[in-house]
């Protein structure tokens, strides 16, 4: 199996006096397993999206996520939210 091909996976972590969420984790195949089951086992909302995962391959673990993916990981946060919200509901 090619690597582009290959499950990949990130985690970001964000409160509100952050500049910018960090990236904590990120991994290809075997490890990308390991960060969603760590997840999954904290209750920690898991996204599927493959092109931002992609791009969050290439920003360092414990840094900030560069400017240019800002908005693609607010529409992330604002979604989780959301979840957030209508699970409060229940």
């Amino acid at each position: 199996m090619a690597t582009q091909d290959r499950k990949k996976a990130a985690a970001l972590k964000y409160e509100l006096n952050y500049d910018a969420p960090i990236v904590t984790a990120a991994g290809v195949g075997y490890l990308a397993d390991k960060i969603i089951e760590e997840a999954e086992k904290n209750s920690v909302p898991v996204v599927q999206n493959k092109e931002l995962a992609d791009l969050l391959m290439n920003v360092d673990v414990g840094s900030n996520i560069p400017e240019e993916l800002y908005n693609a990981v607010a529409e992330v946060i604002a979604y989780i939210m959301d979840i957030d919200r209508l699970a409060d509901r229940r």
